[in-house]
This record gives C-alpha cells, sequence and structure tokens, in this order.
C-alpha cells in the first residue's frame, strides 16, 4: 500500500522532531521520555527506592526514566493494552485497564503493598469525532485516580495526562479533593498543536 501525501508529510516531520533524534540518542524508546523528564525536573517525582505503577506504558519511554530514578532499590510496574518489550527492573502486564481481570492481575503484582506514585500517559485510540475521543481520555483519567486512590501510600503522588476540554475543570477538582498539591504542566516535549496537559497530584490525602 502506497503512503498518502498526509501520511509521507507526518512521517517526515516526526524523523525530524528533535525529541524524536534525542531519544535515539539516549537510547529512549519514544519521544515521550522527555516530558516524563521535564516534569520530574521540576517536581521532583521520582526518587530512588520507589514503587512506581505505570499505565498506558507502551512503547516503554516512561518506563526506562521512571526504572533509571527509582534505581535497583525501586520498582516499577507497567501495564498497557499493547505489548511492550521487557526492561530491566520493570514488571510489565499486558492487558485492558478497563477490566476488572486485568486490574486483579496488577494488583496481584503488588503484592498487596502500597505504591509512591502512578504516573499514566493512557490515551484511548482516537476516533476523531471531538467529544467522544474526549469523553473515553477523562475516563481513562478517571480510572488512573481511582487507582491511585485505592493503591497509593499516604503522600503518594499521581502524574495524568489529560486533554483541554469540557471535564477538564471538574476533573482538576476531583484531584484537589485528593491531593494537597496539583500543578498544571505542559512539557516543551509536547507538541504544540496537542491539547493534552499533565497534571501534577502531590501528597495524596489519608
Amino acid at each position: 500500500m502506497k503512503r498518502t501525501k498526509t501520511s509521507k508529510a507526518w512521517m517526515q516531520k516526526h524523523v525530524s522532531d528533535p525529541y524524536v533524534q534525542q531519544a535515539k540518542l539516549h537510547g529512549y524508546r519514544a519521544r515521550s521520555a522527555y516530558k516524563l523528564l521535564e516534569i520530574d525536573a521540576k517536581e521532583r517525582l521520582l526518587k530512588p527506592g520507589m514503587r512506581v505503577v505505570d499505565l498506558g506504558s507502551a512503547p516503554g519511554g516512561w518506563s526506562q526514566v521512571a526504572a533509571q530514578k527509582v534505581g535497583p532499590s525501586g520498582k516499577v510496574f507497567a501495564l498497557d493494552l499493547l505489548e511492550m518489550v521487557g526492561l530491566p527492573d520493570v514488571i510489565f502486564i499486558q492487558g485492558d485497564f478497563t477490566e476488572a481481570t486485568v486490574l486483579a492481575e496488577l494488583s496481584a503484582k503488588l503484592n498487596s503493598q502500597a505504591v509512591d506514585l502512578v504516573i499514566s500517559d493512557m490515551a484511548p485510540n482516537i476516533s476523531g469525532i471531538a467529544l467522544s475521543d474526549q469523553a473515553k481520555s477523562y475516563y481513562l483519567a478517571e480510572l488512573a485516580l481511582d487507582f491511585a486512590v485505592h493503591h497509593l501510600k499516604p503522600g503518594g503522588g499521581l502524574l495524568v495526562k489529560v486533554f483541554q476540554g469540557g471535564d477538564f475543570d471538574t476533573y482538576l477538582k476531583s484531584l484537589r479533593e485528593r491531593f494537597k498539591q496539583v500543578e498544571i504542566r505542559k512539557p516543551d516535549a509536547s507538541r504544540n498543536h496537542s491539547k493534552e496537559v499533565y497534571l501534577v497530584g502531590k501528597d495524596m490525602n489519608i
């Protein structure tokens, strides 16, 4: 199948993207690694010895960063619907986070031990219908928040991707009810045309 002009233009832009080039140079699996690196540089979320859950982990850019930051004394638990090639010190589960059986499997891997941080770069398959895509995105964000509430240690944190739109204020309010400090971040590595932003919840209320 021949590539369309649109797909060729996207590929050319993608290949010339400085963050894509940096990812190849530094051995990261995706340019998204730099989003987490930038946010962490400002918020100091990742520390040695932490237990971290990475939701929507494939292809593994965020898991790579998290594993490097928590070190051998920490542990990263990653989950995605798509396959992800294994990484050292990362326990990966392939499955749909919206399914109870997959959530139960992840909970079993945690062995009833609370975690320090939940990071979520989850996004739905885009249909092109704005209202539908936005609703699906916030559903995933709500699931990430619910998971965090039930699995974080007191004082734990959540980093979650959302898209600016009609449900933003409602979700932001939900985060502020659960965390003592909430920040909104738009890292430089996030493409200018994207409506994605990252919400950082720190110091979860008991």
